[in-house]
């Protein structure tokens, strides 16, 4: 994607966020346990997950000036009646929320170790195993510039594979451009022997790819050190793969942009003091809505990439996806105040 160029999606505005709405069950424990052994639960909290929950709250507590939407499968229950309540509230529009009998809202159970944030995730899909293509029609008039779809990996019949080589996250993806829209794509962390199978066919269809340096080492079967030049050679290489814009890789060190155009941009993370850390959950998503709030504002890659950073450090201060974002004022004033790791 070429951050600059003009096509049918500049004159649009807002995001459409679609795939994973999960209730996170968040636990907060002294310690990973080992097999058989005993974790002591420290706090317990309940807050939204999956890749376009995530973005859209944190675009929505940063105070994003355009209009946001939703599409996804909930349960027909009290999560997911909490779900599009929460997302009323937040002034997301949710009119392409599917409910779906017979099956319970998505939930992960999360559990963060104290101290270091790192987190271990136990995921039921329920209603979201359900979400497929004809879920989602685009009309004539679309009036969102981003179709962000996430995540890849985590959604059953998206993922699925056709005889010809096709998924249908690919299918969605090239009507979705088709319509108009720039796509942005992210991925799980996991199933790293289904990265071959799943993400290639979406990268044609995909404007701006997000991915951290474990999903890019599964997706390109080698090891990717979180340093900016190993970075850099792992973003090239899947740009070359077909993405037609733009690929951004992110590590807890910083993050590394390339785009078709020849363009790249490097950004370290923020100094954030290891007892200002409450968990690292939903800190790739708050990167994300940092950067994509930067884009389609029209801002340059290094200062999109710098406001993703300032966002994901907010969003460390607490244990919940989206907890810690304040206004963006406040997140970009955090960064600027703990200053910039090197990169």
């Amino acid at each position: 994607m070429n951050v600059d160029g003009e096509n049918k999606a500049d004159s649009r505005s807002g995001v459409l966020a679609a795939g994973n709405f999960i209730i996170d069950q968040v636990k907060l424990i002294d310690a990973w346990p080992e097999q058989d052994a005993l974790a002591t639960i420290l706090g317990v909290s309940r807050a939204n997950g999956g890749g376009p929950y995530n973005l859209l709250k944190d675009l929505a507590r940063l105070g994003a000036p355009f209009p946001l939407a939703a599409a996804g499968r909930v349960g027909e229950d009290e999560n997911g009646n909490a779900i599009r309540a929460e997302l009323g509230d937040l002034g997301v529009d949710h009119s392409r929320m599917l409910g779906t009998p017979g099956a319970p809202t998505p939930f992960t159970d999360v559990m963060t170790v104290a101290g270091s944030g790192r987190r271990t995730f136990f995921y039921h899909p329920g209603a979201n195993a359900y979400f497929g293509e004809d879920d989602l029609q685009f009309g004539v008039n679309e009036q969102a510039r981003f179709f962000y779809l996430g995540y890849l990996l985590l959604l059953d019949r998206l993922d699925e594979r056709a005889p010809d080589g096709s998924t249908g996250s690919a299918r969605l993806l090239e009507r979705a451009r088709a319509a108009g829209f720039r796509t942005v794509v992210d991925l799980v962390s996991g199933g790293r022997e289904r990265f071959s199978e799943v993400v290639p066919p979406a990268l044609p269809h995909t404007d701006l790819l997000f991915l951290n340096e474990y999903e890019a080492s599964c997706l390109l079967g080698r090891e990717v050190a979180p340093e900016s030049g190993p970075m850099e050679s792992a973003a090239r290489e899947v740009l070359g793969w077909g993405v037609p814009g733009m690929v951004i890789i992110h590590a807890a060190s910083g993050a590394v942009a390339v785009t078709t155009g020849g363009e790249s941009a490097f950004q370290g993370s923020v100094r954030m003091p290891p007892e200002e850390i409450r968990g690292a959950n939903g800190a790739g998503d708050a990167f994300a809505a940092g950067v994509l709030y930067g884009l389609h504002e029209g801002w340059d890659l290094e200062r999109a990439l710098r406001t993703g950073a300032c966002v994901a450090a907010a969003c460390l201060r607490d244990a919940t996806t989206s907890g810690g974002i304040p206004p963006l004022a406040e997140a970009l004033a955090l960064g600027e105040r703990m200053g910039f790791q090197p990169f």
